[in-house]
């Protein structure tokens, strides 16, 4: 992920500066553990400033509305009580080419400032902190103790330092070119490394873009580099101080992120818009990367045990098999109990039916009677573990189905928007519910239900793709309309699928197979070349009473062969 650099927290302080101060702070919210939302109004509108001290996504911009789940964090309720109807009448960096911000407030503009709010946007270290006017530390995103740091801690009650000065020379216009060739070639590197290690305010996609823009391949060594490749480097390092100085930023998405230096390629865009929308997207990704890891491993997990208990049931019963045969040597012993003889360890007598020999063996220290009795025992005994085990067996083996459809619709879950998210928050609360994972103490990702992925037939019409159980049901006992037809893989877990057609419409065969190979793509057979699919229309599906989400038996189906691999180039 791209890191909020110096350059771009220039670019946005002069936009705020320009845009949003003075403004009126009308309230605080923190959306989670990193990331604080401020509702600032001024003349000509109201919006949200996002201050956020993620190791990974720290950053300053005017972001969306935050969700409207209830606020109870501690440090957005002490920095409601402080600063709520005051006036934000300066944004600026703390000290130059250091990524640390004074948000200051006061009661109305032009006044002395009775509040900082500093943000210190520095990778892992990132932190908030408010201070009175005095300097004096009333609260903080997290304290710093002196176990923890050595060089400055961060307590409340204490007096606010800035954080120890970064090294490296600080880049000034007036600086000449031998002076400032000198300094990035005194130890042969790298360009675009040699530039970081010498100078203050860059960071890694500054640097290679200032080399690029001038022509040069930032892994470059710079004793390589020709008097003239010199002067087009120094070029651009003087432009870039000159933007810093004037404001006069280019905001770019690129594919792989953003820039807000002039340059070739990309998108031009909003400053704001472009910082809240890929850092969001990137807070989106990751979650729903930790999510999914934590979903899979815990169904995991569980499918595990279950298939160790199903194979142990599935034993007792086995042997359960035998309880006649415990049975018939009671019976065979009992009958020619006069044969036994004190301490025998077996005893051969004709079987009733066919009269042929059997060997029984016998407990020497009891009678004939008793071994007879121990047999008798035995046969009772299997014949109960057989009527227990049954019931037993078939939810173990109910349990596994519910849940290799929850690893099926993991399976086939990667990020592409934010209703991958939502449909992951969705299947977190269905193994809530279901006991499988603690709520603890975090909230939902996301308030809104997913929607179902929606694929165009070649005819045109929509095919509809279950994401989870639950929209499963919803798809098939909600959604699905008496024109529609229902698909899903036959007899292996999998998304329910629904071929939409307007009335009057008739799919033909090219529709239902495309359909066929969706729901062959989303299912546990989607590695196997051909997966029979059964379709049907959706009055002929069927939800038994007190299943489990996603379950459903149909009738009147008929069979299609799925062709996951061409779902998959189509998907591609």
């Amino acid at each position: 992920m791209q890191a909020f650099d110096y350059t771009t927290l220039v670019a946005v302080c002069h936009e705020l500066n320009r845009d949003w101060v003075p403004a009126k702070l009308e309230q605080v919210y923190q959306r989670d553990r990193h990331t604080l939302c401020f509702a600032l109004r001024t003349l000509q509108g109201r919006g949200w400033l996002t201050l956020c001290w993620h190791p990974e996504r720290a950053r300053l911009c005017i972001g969306s509305p935050p969700p409207r789940h209830p606020d109870t964090f501690t440090l957005s309720d002490q920095l409601r009580h402080q600063l709520n109807g005051l006036a934000l009448v300066a944004i600026a960096p703390l000290q130059p080419w250091e990524r640390v911000v004074d948000l200051q407030f006061s009661r109305r503009p032009g006044e002395p400032a009775l509040w900082h709010l500093y943000g210190e946007i520095m990778g892992k270290y990132s932190n908030v902190v408010l201070t009175d006017r005095d300097q004096q530390i009333i609260t903080t995103a997290h304290q710093v103790n002196a176990q923890q740091s050595r060089l400055r801690t961060v307590q409340t009650g204490q007096t606010y330092e800035p954080p120890p000065p970064l090294l490296g020379a600080i880049p000034q216009k007036e600086e000449p070119q031998s002076r400032w060739q000198e300094r990035v070639s005194l130890i042969p590197g790298p360009l675009h490394k040699q530039l970081l290690k010498t100078y203050r305010g860059l960071s890694p996609m500054v640097s290679r873009h200032l080399a690029t823009m001038a022509g040069l391949d930032p892994q470059q060594s710079t004793h390589s580099l020709t008097p003239s490749q010199w002067d087009h480097l120094w070029q651009q390092w003087q432009q870039w101080i000159e933007i810093l100085n004037t404001g006069n930023f280019t905001p770019t998405r690129l594919p792989q992120g953003y820039r807000v230096l002039p340059g070739a390629g990309g998108e031009v865009m909003a400053l704001q818009v472009l910082l809240d929308e890929y850092y969001s997207q990137q807070g989106e990704q990751q979650a729903f990367q930790q999510l999914h890891h934590q979903l899979s491993q815990t169904v995991k997990t569980r499918l595990e045990k279950l298939r160790h208990k199903a194979t142990t049931f599935r034993d007792r019963l086995t042997q359960s098999a035998d309880a006649q045969v415990y049975r018939d040597r009671a019976d065979l012993l009992m009958t020619h109990l006069h044969r036994w003889q004190p301490g025998a360890k077996k005893i051969s007598v004709p079987d009733l039916d066919t009269g042929k020999s059997v060997n029984i063996r016998l407990n020497p220290e009891k009678t004939g009677l008793q071994n007879a009795q121990a047999f008798y025992k035995q046969h009772q005994k299997l014949k109960r573990a057989q009527i227990a085990v049954v019931p037993l067996l078939e939810a173990v083996e109910g349990e596994i189905a519910y849940l290799e459809n929850i690893e099926t619709s993991l399976a086939g879950d990667r990020y592409l928007g934010p209703d991958d998210l939502i449909s992951l928050a969705e299947i977190r609360s269905e193994l809530i519910e279901a006991g499988y994972l603690n709520a603890g103490k975090d909230r939902p990702v996301v308030p809104n239900p997913s929607q179902p992925r929606r694929y165009p037939s070649p005819s045109g019409f929509e095919v509809w793709v279950g994401r989870n159980n639950r929209q499963n049901d919803h798809l098939t006992f909600r959604t699905a309309g008496e024109y529609d037809l229902w698909f899903h893989a036959q007899e292996i877990a999998g998304s329910h699928v629904l071929l939409r057609l307007p009335p009057g419409a008739v799919a033909d065969g090219e529709d239902l197979q495309f359909a066929a190979n969706l729901a062959a793509y989303y299912s546990r057979g989607r590695h196997s070349d051909q997966v029979p699919v059964v379709y049907t229309q959706p009055k002929f599906v069927y939800k038994p009473k007190g299943a489990k989400p996603g379950v459903a038996i149909y009738k009147r189906e008929q069979v299609l062969w799925g062709r996951s691999h061409q779902a998959a180039a189509f998907l591609a």
